[in-house]
């Protein structure tokens, strides 16, 4: 599996509304400049995981985007899924299961898949967020392990 653009970009906006929770809806403009993302289409991806119930919109001169959830209620998984990233190990790369090879490595790809989907919806937002806010300590910059 390949995190693209699409999935690496949409990690990093809901990983900044989760480091920006206190300070209430976020606009796109401040993610994209903060994040160092393409407003527009960072846009496209909000809209997508509004609709999937991940973050939600608020309207007028303060408002922006904020997490419809608590991090530890949105995982990795939920992320991706909600801007169409796929997991599909080899996506129509794999033999017809016509020789024992061709079948063990179908049965293996099969079982790395499974454990691979089961790991994306096990690591919460949460979890990201926890490893942000210990890199940033690391680093000497001031942070806050309140969720």
């Amino acid at each position: 599996m390949k995190l693209t653009t699409r999935g690496h970009y949409s990690v990093k906006a809901l990983l900044d509304l989760s480091l920006q929770r206190s300070l209430g809806p976020t606009s796109v403009k401040e993610i994209a400049l903060r994040q160092n993302l393409p407003a527009p289409y960072l846009e496209k991806l909000l809209i997508q995981m509004r609709r999937a119930g991940l973050v939600q919109s608020v309207r007028g001169a303060g408002g922006g985007y904020r997490l419809a959830r608590v991090p530890a209620k949105i995982s990795l998984g939920q992320i991706l899924e909600a801007v169409g990233e796929t997991i599909e190990p080899l996506q129509g790369q794999l033999a017809d299961a016509s020789h024992a090879s061709d079948w063990v490595t179908i049965s293996l790809w099969k079982r790395l898949h499974q454990k691979l989907t089961e790991s994306l919806y096990s690591i919460s937002l949460e979890d990201l967020y926890y490893d942000a806010r210990s890199f940033m300590a690391s680093q000497g910059e001031e942070t806050s392990f309140v969720v």
